[in-house]
């Protein structure tokens, strides 16, 4: 299971003190924390599911990035090379991310099997990527590939 590779992972990083690991690591962790004690007032008391796991590590990934651009922008280097950092960590725990041509061929096949014709469709296209390839692909750029593809 996904969070019991990331508790190993810590365990490793403090044994090794990897300050760096241990503190992304650690926010992983407070934010699957935070997840699962909203999911308890909803009846869920097993915490959440692996895919919405996967979903807020890819969210994590989507901060950091808006945060690179911003440091970059403000001429923090540095900064920016630490959010890198923390991608690096997080992109770990991720399975293989599908490059564009898999991202296309997706979304042809989302499109087809929902029966998508236009633009007004697209919650469809996006429900049935994000059933099928939870974790998997960058669902900003799926968005503008269904977009295209729907106009």
């Amino acid at each position: 299971m996904l969070r019991d590779q990331i508790n190993a992972t810590l365990k490793d990083a403090m044994k090794a003190k990897e300050s760096a690991n241990v503190g992304t690591l650690r926010l992983i962790l407070a934010a699957l924390k935070d997840r699962d004690i909203a999911a308890r007032s909803t009846g869920n008391c097993d915490g959440i599911s692996e895919d919405e796991v996967l979903g807020l590590l890819q969210s994590m990934i989507k901060q950091r990035r808006d945060s690179i651009e911003m440091y970059t922008q403000g001429n923090r280097p540095e900064l920016a090379e630490a959010e890198q950092a923390e991608i690096a960590i997080i992109e770990q725990f991720l399975p293989q991310q599908m490059d564009d041509s898999q991202i296309a061929a997706a979304v042809d096949a989302a499109i087809a099997s929902s029966n998508a014709t236009s633009i007004k469709d697209m919650g469809k296209v996006m429900g049935a990527l994000k059933g099928a390839h939870a974790g998997q692909m960058d669902f900003g750029k799926a968005s503008q590939v269904v977009k295209e593809k729907l106009a």
